[in-house]
């Protein structure tokens, strides 16, 4: 069989068609996802703190290195959080599931845990988030790691 990819808005391989999902689902997934971290870290913030009152008490949140290693932890967290809902959800995060897309290898097959927490890394990279306005909407994170999102009723055979 000869296969055909096509590197604009769809990838067609073997009888599916593959349609990268608009930048603005994108972008809803970014927002939805980004406020489903915040609320679960407010949750478990809230148990830490219920659960270990003393821990937080002594933490000097006016610091210059307090602010550095909190955005450190934030990201990593980020990115573990983003990859294990990716690989748990087989492609899919909240987001996702809302606007109906998906991440999925090049050849539209599931992405692996190692991909799902490749992309997650690949997020905390600065600006990253820049990378996705273009047309077609193709982020960092989908170039490092050889997968796209994919518009599920726009793709055929998927």
């Amino acid at each position: 069989m000869n296969a055909e990819i096509k590197t604009t808005d769809d990838t067609s391989i073997f009888g599916v068609e593959l349609v990268r999902a608009s930048t603005s689902k994108r972008l809803a997934n970014y927002i939805i996802d980004f406020i489903a971290f915040i609320v679960v870290i407010l949750v478990l913030s809230f148990m830490a703190g219920m659960m270990f009152p003393s821990f937080f008490a002594d933490v000097d949140t006016n610091s210059t290195s307090f602010n550095l290693l909190d955005r450190l932890i934030s990201t990593i967290l980020y990115a573990l959080f983003m990859g294990t809902v990716e690989w748990l959800m087989a492609g899919k995060s909240l987001g996702k599931l809302i606007t109906k897309t998906r991440a999925v290898n090049l050849d539209g097959s599931k992405i692996s845990a190692a991909t799902a927490f490749k992309r997650g890394f690949s997020r905390a990279v600065p600006f990253v988030v820049l990378s996705a306005f273009g047309t077609p909407c193709d982020p960092w994170q989908d170039r490092w790691t050889d997968t796209l999102v994919i518009d599920e009723k726009l793709s055929f055979g998927y």
